[in-house]
Order: C-alpha cells, then structure tokens, then sequence
C-alpha cells in the first residue's frame, strides 16, 4: 500500500511552501527517518523524513511553492 507524502504545516501561520529540492531520486530506496526533502516557508528551509519505508515515487517537481497538505509524492 503507498503512502501519501504531504506538504507539512512546519508553523502555525504557515498557509503554504516550496519544495526546494528532493534528497532522494525518484525510484530510489528510501528508508524511515531519512531525510527526504527540503521545504522552504517564509521563515526557514527545513528537511523533512520519511515516515515509511520503500520507494519514492515524485509526483511535484522541485521549486514549486503549494499549499499545505498537497500530495507530493508516494512511498510505496
């Protein structure tokens, strides 16, 4: 069963972010914990993990600023 990765709430003022950039290639092997990508909010660019294991498949490219909540890849 995949499992949604999600554009996180990382303040409670932020409404939405850009994915500035993927730690992990699409198809690649990720592992819980791991570092997966970087997301740029107004006040800070943080890294954000994995919460499973498996592989990543990308669905939104890098640079594009969404709302929070939006579905930015799949594990699987």
């Amino acid at each position: 069963m995949a499992t949604e990765i999600l554009l996180p709430k990382l303040g409670f003022s932020m409404n939405e972010g850009t994915l500035a950039r993927w730690l992990v290639a699409d198809g690649g092997a990720v592992t819980a914990g791991q570092p997966l990508f970087e997301l740029e909010s107004d006040k800070s660019t943080q890294e954000v993990d994995a919460e499973v294991s498996g592989t990543l498949r990308i669905i939104v490219l890098e640079g594009e600023a969404l709302p929070v909540g939006t579905v930015l890849g799949e594990i699987i």
